[in-house]
C-alpha cells in the first residue's frame, strides 16, 4: 500500500460511472488521463509528451454522485488522494497489479474553462427542522400597529 498523498490534473477519459452497493454506500469510477507538456527545443515550442492512464475512484465520503453528475468526457480535473496497489490474478494464473487513487478531493480546473459551483444539498439540509418542545414563544412587540 503507498501512503502518499498525491495530486493529479488530467482530463477524464469518458463520463464516471456510478454504482450504489446493498449498503447504500454510492461509488463512482474513471480513468484521469494525465499527460505531460515537454518543451522541444528544436521547434522552440511545448508538445504533449508521455501520457499515464489512472484509475481513479470516489466514494460517497468525498461526493461519488457529485462526481457522476458533474464531470463528462474530456473533463479537466484536479485530484488529491492516495494511491493503493491491488494485486490480483488473471484466470489465466498470470499474476497483475494495478494502481488506483482514492479520490480524497476533487475540482474542476478553471485553466481553460470557467465554473459556476452550485452547493449541492444534503437530506438533512433539506428537512424541516423539528420543533423544539422546550423552546420560547417569540415576544410580541408592544405597541405593534397595523401598516395600512
Amino acid at each position: 500500500m503507498i501512503g502518499n498523498t498525491v495530486t493529479l490534473v488530467g482530463n477524464t477519459t469518458d463520463a464516471p460511472s456510478i454504482r450504489f452497493l446493498d449498503n447504500g454506500s454510492s461509488v463512482s469510477n474513471f480513468v484521469l488521463a494525465v499527460t505531460e507538456r515537454v518543451f522541444d527545443k528544436s521547434s522552440n515550442e511545448w508538445k504533449d509528451g508521455e501520457s499515464a492512464f489512472v484509475r481513479c475512484t470516489v466514494w460517497k465520503s468525498a461526493g461519488a454522485e457529485n462526481v457522476a453528475e458533474s464531470l463528462s468526457k474530456g473533463s479537466r480535473v484536479i485530484v488529491t488522494g492516495k494511491l493503493r496497489q491491488h494485486n490480483y490474478t488473471t484466470d489465466n494464473g498470470e499474476n497483475r497489479s494495478v494502481l488506483n487513487l482514492e479520490v480524497e478531493e476533487i475540482g474542476t480546473s478553471l485553466r481553460f474553462a470557467v465554473a459556476k459551483p452550485v452547493k449541492a444539498s444534503r437530506a438533512a439540509q433539506t428537512a424541516a427542522p423539528s420543533p423544539d418542545p422546550w423552546s420560547m414563544p417569540a415576544p410580541a412587540t408592544a405597541g405593534a400597529e397595523r401598516p395600512f
